[in-house]
């Protein structure tokens, strides 16, 4: 006999079958002897209330066992080393998910990244740790994996509508995540595994003779008539093919910068820019869960905000318990800053993007002139982060209270960030509607989570690359460039998702598009 269920239980009920098998059994009135299996189907935090509880949604097998195991299921790909070649330029999730399911459609996806592997990688971004330097081709923006391999792993998505994520966590899963990323209502799989996952799925594309290719930066598309017929690489090598998908990520300024020399449309749309916050671990658990401590069987509290100041919303983004923050320049002469959680969420501290919306009229530019105004406009915030940081990637910061009250911090709190900080007047150097923004909502904040608005909070600069100032347009119906038959803008740095999940999901659906429009 198979059931479905529903239990509430307490964080340590939660945590092992012996605890809640004896209320699976109350509940359905059997003895637990006759229970043969249980599976999680979900699991999620309810901390409204003071006593916080674990909600469970089981499957639960009396006096049979399963047949299959959902949890396990199997991809069948092709070898595709004969078949006509589709190419992806970049390496991040959408490209990789793109790739995946060429191959499974019988295409061979030839997949070119600017960057290093996950392994060459490392030593990059050790010495932007270390403030020895930053190598524009391999951080933690562009490389294997891309922006979310070392920066992260969350795998939440509101944008379920577009694809299955389910199938996403499914190949994840296949590639060596953890089983838990099925289960939890908001999925993670930590910037310490996820560079082995990002491995397999390349050992994948490859075993079926699809092609990944690593420090080639594509440099020029070919174009006939409008007809796209492959790119050319930076050394001049050129690669043909009847399919483009540009999946570069939303730091690849270089790649706006030639489709625009190249007179190919771009839009410019609404984007947000903020600083980096950060807060001890132990207050936020103080103030989520309502207690001293969190104790053995809850994970390091979470928070998500929101208020309208002038207009415009001011937000938390990519919120990281148990975090640290991470320098994410890809320039040298550039200042940017991310969050990023180890899969245990560990640390002491929790930090969490805060941001304004930047609406077009922002900007202040007749952007049918200059589509790159908002690219432009980033940029110059990045600068003025580094200029009033410190020396290479040492980072502007502010002790919150100070920020809001316009006055320079005497002195700054320990902090996750390991290059280092320096004190600034961020107060005086910020754009005004940024700034202003933030000073109202931060106090906001705190009167919704008591203990938030307080001078043990850092303020870091700065959050700027929380997706990109443009869009490359796309059909609604093939997914094709208006104007250029054969190119496929995909991903987060088209504008067409926004995270790890929600990119996979694009990288999977242009596939799709790309098998019709080959088999014309």
């Amino acid at each position: 006999m198979f059931k479905e269920i529903h239990i509430v239980v307490s964080p340590k009920e939660a945590s092992n079958q012996e605890f809640y098998l004896p209320i699976i059994a109350q509940k359905l009135q059997v003895s637990p002897k006759r229970i043969t299996h249980t599976r999680i189907k979900n699991r999620s935090i309810d901390a409204r209330k003071k006593q916080v509880k674990i909600n469970l949604k089981l499957d639960v097998w009396i006096d049979e066992h399963p047949t299959i195991d959902e949890q396990n299921t199997e991809f069948y790909y092709k070898d595709v080393r004969a078949k006509e070649p589709a190419i992806i330029v970049g390496a991040g999730p959408a490209g990789l998910f793109a790739a995946l399911k060429l191959i499974e459609l019988g295409i061979k996806p030839i997949v070119i990244e600017r960057g290093k592997d996950v392994h060459a990688r490392k030593r990059d971004i050790a010495d932007i740790h270390r403030n020895i330097s930053v190598n524009p081709d391999s951080n933690y923006g562009f490389g294997e994996g891309g922006a979310g391999t070392y920066s992260d792993g969350k795998l939440y998505t509101r944008s379920k509508k577009r694809g299955s994520v389910q199938n996403v966590l499914q190949v994840l899963r296949a590639h060596g995540a953890s089983k838990d990323i099925l289960i939890d209502a908001h999925p993670h799989i930590g910037t310490n595994k996820l560079p082995g996952i990002i491995e397999s799925i390349r050992e994948t594309i490859r075993n079926f003779g699809g092609e990944v290719h690593f420090e080639n930066r594509m440099d020029n598309l070919i174009i006939q008539n409008n007809v796209v017929q492959g790119i050319q690489l930076a050394n001049g090598v050129k690669i043909k093919s009847r399919a483009v998908v540009l999946a570069t990520g939303h730091s690849a300024r270089d790649v706006y910068q030639l489709l625009f020399k190249q007179g190919i449309v771009l839009e410019a749309k609404p984007f947000a820019m903020g600083v980096r916050i950060e807060h001890p671990q132990e207050l936020i658990d103080s103030i989520q869960y309502s207690c001293k401590q969190r104790g053995l069987y809850l994970p390091a509290a979470t928070y998500s905000l929101v208020h309208q100041a002038n207009n415009r919303g001011v937000y938390s983004f990519c919120m990281c318990p148990g975090g640290i923050i991470v320098p994410a320049s890809t320039a040298p002469n550039e200042m940017v800053v991310n969050g990023m959680s180890p899969s245990m969420r560990n640390t002491k501290f929790a930090n969490s993007g805060m941001v304004t919306e930047i609406q077009l009229d922002d900007i202040g530019a007749d952007l049918d002139k200059n589509v790159l105004k908002g690219l432009e406009y980033q940029s110059n915030y990045e600068k003025l982060a580094f200029n009033n940081g410190g020396k290479g990637q040492i980072a502007p910061a502010q002790r919150l209270v100070d920020f809001v009250e316009s006055r320079v911090s005497a002195n700054l709190p320990e902090s996750s960030f390991r290059p280092g900080l320096n004190s600034s007047p961020m107060h005086e150097w910020m754009p005004k509607h940024i700034r202003t923004r933030l000073q109202e909502a931060l106090p906001k904040f705190g009167n919704k989570m008591k203990g938030y608005y307080t001078n043990e909070a850092l303020l870091i600069g700065v959050e700027s690359r929380t997706s990109s100032p443009l869009r490359i347009p796309r059909s609604y119906e093939n997914f094709q460039h208006p104007q250029i038959e054969g190119l496929f803008p995909c991903g987060e740095g088209a504008g067409y998702a926004g995270g790890i999940a929600s990119s996979a999901i694009d990288g999977e659906n242009c596939a799709t598009k790309i098998l019709s429009f080959l088999k014309k």
